[in-house]
């Protein structure tokens, strides 16, 4: 019998997070999956990133995660999207290799020392006195560890369809779990059924491009999620176009023609699906209104002819999914190398987990990723790496990492979770978080380097290049506070009539100039070329960061008083065995809500469901009178 720290159950993105966290932080780990072949895969888009995600992405690269590495080490085709916006919902977002984002994955994972990788299907948890001690796999074979993460995507029980075809499976092509979730359920988990799909995949070489739209990369600048990612990778990188084409009112007609073919409407798929990722089926008749809807060609790979349809999951039967192709411009001849189709499968609701991601039911069992309800590979991501995070510091004896949902996106998605739990797969957007001028992609190093340095994830080099950036961000902001320019300068009214802004007639700080919304701080810097001010030599990176906190400071600051006065009430704890029955002036349905969701703090209370203001001042009472 073989003995670990830590077991992390699937290798999706949840998985290899937990796992290479595990390891990093110097655990004995062990990752199981059912196949060797298929870690760190893309089940479905081929792609990461996008309002939101790419927040999350850079913030999993904080800490010391490994998806924002992996990916810039794989792109095909790399952007920012929102130039046009904002600095808030600004985000970058990349199309994979997918072959190689698994093939880079599973080297990783294989090179990492204290991780073991083995092909087996866990079949049980084995438990003793309301604690896990390890697994059991289909073989009878048991391994115990003092530690168990669940990360098993769409596996439990997954059951796929395809019309009137319907068949149990992960997804297409592998096994899917049915015994791990029995085993789940004896333990007295809480089991759900979610539902979500994927579109079809053509053949590039029958694709006619001259008739869609034309989506290139960004080739002028070196993009990159992580800042660990040394820019000489990325040099003469090729990239690939996607494409944009529409369905059209006869597309729609054959949706509508074949509604009781759809096993979304004819009652044989009975979970939930996501809201914000809905099926072709589901746009067209939630939107009658609209004539058209948005498909997005994306080339999976540099040695692989498949392009991923996005916008047109299907459940619809293969006669269906091909007449629809068949009738969209451009893809009048498109050949369908694999069909789109949809999966139920098994969840455990989200509060039914600590703000660790460890299971209220079961100690020292951890859950991640779409176990918990989530859609995405992001938000998998964020999750295992919590979790992987959270296992090795109860096992160091140390206190766990809750991150607040004003430090980040991930604090934001596991209250939310906990908080409030999820009737639909959950999936990230900026405006789930009200902090998000605060929470820029641009910054997640500023605001969680420190956390992934003292956990042990983040090199003390990459730790310290993060500090001296912050320190320089705030030398060249004094800088620009401290020194005036007017219009003796020929290159300030040079530069504001490039912009068609009005010319300065008396002088003004260089901060509030670059406060303008369409000076950059590129201009600021040939300016004082012509004055005494010395700004220096720093990054592209540091510079950007000065001129979004310059430009933005006013928003910046009113967002920060918001997160001072959330602070107060994230900083009061409530004891962990704290008594809500002998309360009194609550009302039995609040105390019912807050014993079953056991917040640390008034602010996590505050914002549980059923908790009224009258309930947080009690609360507030009793920690008063407790002398907290």
């Amino acid at each position: 019998m073989q003995n670990f720290d830590v077991i992390v159950v699937g290798a999706g993105h949840a998985g290899c997070e937990a796992g290479l966290a595990a390891a990093r932080m110097g655990a004995q780990t062990a990752i199981f999956t059912i196949t060797l072949d298929n870690i760190g895969v893309m089940s479905c888009n081929p792609s990461l990133g996008g309002p939101a995600k790419s927040h999350l992405i850079r913030e999993i690269d904080a800490l010391g995660g490994e998806m924002g590495r992996n990916i810039d080490k794989t792109y095909i085709q790399i952007r920012i999207l929102n130039t046009k916006k904002g600095p808030a919902v600004r985000s970058l977002r990349a199309q994979a290799d997918k072959v190689r984002y698994s093939k880079e994955m599973k080297k990783t994972i294989e090179n990492c020392d204290n991780l073991t990788t083995i092909q087996g299907m866990v079949t049980d948890i084995i438990i003793e006195d309301g604690r896990v001690i390890g697994v059991k796999t289909r073989e009878g074979v048991e391994y115990r560890a003092k530690f168990v993460i669940i990360a098993t995507g769409t596996f439990l029980r997954g059951l796929i369809h395809i019309g009137d075809k319907h068949f149990s499976g992960g997804r297409m092509g592998e096994l899917s779990s049915d015994d791990l979730p029995l085993s789940l359920e004896k333990a007295g988990l809480k089991l759900a059924r979610f539902k979500t799909g994927t579109p079809s995949r053509i053949d590039a070489r029958t694709v006619d491009f001259s008739k869609i739209e034309e989506q290139p990369g960004e080739t002028d600048d070196i993009l990159k999620f992580s800042t660990r990612t040394p820019n000489e990778e990325l040099e003469g990188r090729k990239q690939i176009s996607c494409y944009i084409a529409h369905t059209n009112e006869i597309v729609h007609d054959i949706i509508k023609n074949n509604r009781e073919r759809s096993p979304l409407f004819n009652g044989t798929i009975h979970g939930t699906g996501p809201r914000y990722c809905p099926s072709i089926e589901d746009k067209v008749f939630r939107y009658g209104d609209k004539n058209q809807h948005h498909l997005f060609l994306e080339r999976e790979g540099y040695d692989t002819t498949e392009i991923y349809l996005g916008g047109l999951s299907s459940s619809l039967p293969t006669d269906v999914q091909d007449e629809m192709v068949k009738n969209i411009v451009g893809l009048e001849n498109a050949h369908i190398m694999r069909y789109g189709y949809a999966i139920e499968y098994d969840y455990v609701p989200p509060q039914e987990i600590k703000y660790t991601l460890e299971s209220k039911t079961v100690e020292n069992l951890f859950l991640a990723g779409q176990i918990n309800g989530t859609s995405g590979y992001e938000e998998a991501g964020a999750q295992g790496l919590l979790a992987g995070i959270n296992a090795v510091r109860k096992l160091q004896e140390k206190e766990p990492i809750i991150l607040d949902r004003a430090d980040s996106y991930m604090g934001t998605l596991v209250d939310d979770l906990v908080s409030k739990g999820t009737n639909e797969p959950y999936r990230m957007f900026t405006a789930r978080s009200e902090y998000r001028l605060a929470l820029r992609e641009d910054n997640a190093d500023l605001r969680l380097s420190k956390i992934g340095y003292e956990v042990g994830l983040l090199p003390e080099e990459e730790y310290l290049r993060v500090v001296q950036k912050g320190k320089d961000v705030e030398i060249i902001k004094e800088k620009l506070k401290g020194n005036y320019v007017g219009p003796s300068n020929p290159r300030v009214n040079e530069v504001l009539r490039k912009y068609g802004e009005a010319e300065l007639k008396d002088g003004t700080t260089y901060f509030e100039l670059l406060r303008r919304p369409d000076v950059k701080y590129s201009d600021i810097k040939y300016i004082a070329e012509l004055s005494d001010l010395e700004l220096g030599d720093y990054s592209k990176d540091t510079e950007y960061q000065v001129e979004v906190q310059v430009k933005y400071s006013g928003y910046i600051e009113r967002s920060m008083k918001m997160i001072e006065k959330h602070k107060s009430l994230e900083n009061k704890k409530l004891p962990e065995d704290l008594d809500y029955d002998s309360l009194e002036n609550i009302p039995k349905e609040a105390k019912d809500k807050l014993k079953a969701v056991r917040p640390y703090n008034i602010g996590q209370a505050s914002r549980i469901s059923g908790v009224s203001p009258a309930d947080i001042q009690v609360l507030l009472i009793y920690l008063k009178t407790r002398g907290n």
